[in-house]
């Protein structure tokens, strides 16, 4: 299915995404593990980027995202 729909509707979700390696891979877990159960992902919006620290050294990257796919 298009990106672009003329008609209907677009669901938003949110989703946290966890990584030991980066934001970046964060944000590809979250999209990935959502893949899992959703349908039809067309677009996503990165509303946050966190982690934790352990040791003085980031131990855990998060990232809150944003995932868009129309509503069947």
């Amino acid at each position: 299915m298009s990106d672009y729909i003329e008609r209907g509707a677009i669901k938003v979700i949110e989703v946290i995404g966890v990584s030991t390696e980066s934001f970046e891979d964060a944000v590809h877990q979250a999209v990935a593990k959502a893949a899992e159960s959703v349908r039809g992902i067309t677009g996503i919006e990165v509303t946050n980027l966190s982690g934790q620290v352990r040791d003085g050294r980031i131990s855990q990257y998060r990232a809150a995202v944003k995932l868009a796919f129309t509503v069947r």
